[in-house]
């Protein structure tokens, strides 16, 4: 079987491991915690980041800091995870959702400006696929009408928009260490990005229970106490440990999985030409960071053959989203402002083939293969 995903590992996480296990601080902001504010603020050029336990927590994060109250709007794709509505719907807001591109399956920036009603306060592009949102529009609108922009950058670690890396360019940003995700903190974790220097000490406070302790530690006040909401949002340093690395080989990782990502875009380029699949679309003005290869087919049933066909054979492929506003929750805590063009039709056509650091070219010949084999049953065509 050759399995959808197998978690990053470059060989140093277990030694890091092991340090952190005999350090005695194991605990959150170790010594591993600051190497990767480190490595991340250096690298993102950004004033302050903050090791979560996830993604989800992160985005938390967020609507706690932007102080999002019960009847604020917040608009976003239904096309994304649960967490980037729920993280809003826990604060008490009316998700608003607006349709996406079916060129990149982000939101279609045309599309936000006519959702904004004098309830809306925050803006939530989601990288799909590690590729950039159209921020440059997206923050030209919320500058305009006085919103906050946080980034769902969960896919996107090392992609870029204009060069700047996404999670980056708005007031917060959140990227996401899952064990499906281009580097991971040992299963588990997730970074808000604070660009906003406003921010930056609240975020702190919030990520230690409501209390100033981080400040404390610091020397900044004398004691520490209980000055704001908050929850428990610290990474543990065995986490960071392994996270760190991969942080180390993070430019390895990154240009294998553009390397295995363009094995299949080149090895699938006949099918897309004969019209049996579309292929991801990468704008000149993005920097991808190869997370995810997907192919779009004709409609939901072709893709239950495929999968199925697949599966038969030995490869774990899969679909993504069933989108928001469809499930019972969305029809509780949102709505859809507009129509719904492609949202709909393109999470029943997407599936995403299996892609991770260290697929080899063999494995993804395979898949390639079987793919060819599939539409040649399906079709009389010939090539």
């Amino acid at each position: 079987m050759i399995p959808f995903n197998k978690p990053p590992l470059t060989g140093n996480e277990q030694k890091y491991i092991l340090e952190s296990l005999n350090s005695q601080h194991i605990s959150g902001d170790g010594q591993f915690t600051k190497k990767c504010h480190q490595w991340f603020e250096e690298k993102l050029n950004c004033p302050k980041v903050l090791l979560t336990t996830s993604c989800t927590h992160a985005l938390e994060m967020s609507a706690i800091l932007l102080d999002i109250q019960a009847g604020d709007e917040v608009i976003m794709p239904s096309y994304t995870f649960v967490s980037t509505a729920n993280a809003f719907v826990l604060r008490g807001a009316k998700i608003v959702f607006v349709d996406i591109r079916p060129d990149t399956m982000n939101i279609d920036e045309t599309k936000i400006e006519q959702a904004i009603t004098d309830k809306t306060k925050v803006i939530v592009p989601v990288h799909y696929a590690g590729v950039g949102c159209e921020m440059d529009v997206i923050m030209e609108i919320a500058d305009r009408h006085n919103l906050f922009v946080v980034e769902d950058a969960a896919q996107a670690m090392m992609s870029t928009y204009k060069g700047k890396a996404l999670g980056t360019i708005g007031h917060l940003g959140a990227y996401s260490f899952h064990e499906t995700k281009n580097y991971t903190s040992a299963g588990e974790g997730g970074l808000l990005i604070v660009n906003d220097a406003r921010f930056i000490n609240r975020a702190e406070i919030i990520r230690e229970k409501g209390t100033n302790r981080s400040q404390f530690f610091r020397g900044m006040v004398d004691k520490y106490s209980w000055v704001d909401v908050g929850s428990s949002y610290l990474m543990n340093d065995m986490s960071a440990a392994y996270l760190w690395g991969q942080l180390e080989k993070a430019d390895e990782i990154n240009k294998n999985r553009l390397n295995s990502w363009n094995t299949y875009y080149g090895g699938l380029q006949k099918l897309q030409e004969k019209g049996f699949v579309i292929l991801p679309t990468i704008p000149d003005e993005c920097g991808h960071n190869g997370h995810m290869f997907y192919i779009k087919v004709e409609n939901l049933n072709i893709r239950a053959e495929l999968l199925e066909y697949l599966n038969l054979n030995s490869i774990m492929a899969v679909f993504h989203y069933v989108p928001l506003h469809s499930s019972n929750a969305g029809l509780k805590f949102s709505r859809f402002n507009g129509i719904d063009e492609f949202t709909a039709t393109g999470s029943e056509q997407l599936i995403r083939l299996p892609l991770w650091f260290g697929i080899s070219t063999k494995q993804q010949e395979g898949v390639i293969h079987m793919l060819y084999n599939f539409y040649l049953k399906l079709s009389s065509q010939h090539w």
